[in-house]
């Protein structure tokens, strides 16, 4: 049997989730979780073959310590399943050596193939993610800029467009409050934009928040 854990704020996604599993041959929901730390500390003491993990997830600050993870328990496959835009998070997310990421417009079927083929050591990213990657990768660097924020980039912008200020994000992600100011001004002109108002709502034009 794969051995999964959840690892998602909302009640109604994991019953939904367990439900679907209940009587299923070769996948068994051994854990869920609401918490990043209680995630950590099971990973510890369990045998985890697939969490399934929501990047909102409470406690989950940054995307830096999927990274940490992925190295710390080589054997348990992180399949990221939210609804944040798999077009911005995806490619960068692959780095960090994640098993797969599945939006949650996705069915319970989706999420079952990925689960089982992740378990397999399969990579599972859509074909649209390939693609983009494929593209990027083609781009003259001033249009990757535009087109591929980096990871921290994204989640300062992320908070920016939740209302927290520069001093709140820096104590969130553990940066110089300076840092953060710089990485607004980056994103203000990688989105070619003079305020945080317009860049909010590039943001969100673009489905990257």
């Amino acid at each position: 049997m794969i051995k999964v854990i959840i690892a998602d704020n909302q009640p109604v996604v994991r019953f939904g989730i367990k439900s679907y599993f209940k009587n299923h041959s070769d996948v068994s929901i051994s854990g869920e979780s609401n918490d990043f730390s209680e995630v950590l500390s099971t990973l510890k003491n369990k045998d985890v073959d697939v969490l399934v993990l929501d990047l909102e997830l409470e406690g989950l600050k940054s995307v830096n310590v999927i990274k940490a993870m992925v190295k710390d328990h080589p054997k348990t496959k992180i399949l990221i399943f939210t609804n944040l835009s798999e077009t911005m998070y995806a490619p960068n997310l692959l780095k960090t050596g994640v098993a797969g990421f599945i939006h949650k417009t996705e069915s319970l079927e989706s999420l079952e193939s990925a689960i089982i083929n992740a378990s397999k050591g399969e990579v599972v990213f859509s074909e649209l993610v390939k693609r983009n990657i494929a593209m990027a990768a083609k781009l003259h660097k001033s249009e990757r800029l535009y087109r591929k924020l980096s990871t921290r980039e994204l989640e300062v912008l992320r908070y920016l467009s939740a209302g927290k200020k520069n001093h709140e994000i820096s104590e969130i992600l553990g940066l110089n409050e300076k840092t953060i100011s710089t990485y607004k001004l980056r994103l203000l002109n990688k989105l070619n934009v003079t305020n945080l108002v317009d860049l909010v709502n590039k943001a969100k034009t673009l489905d990257i928040v």
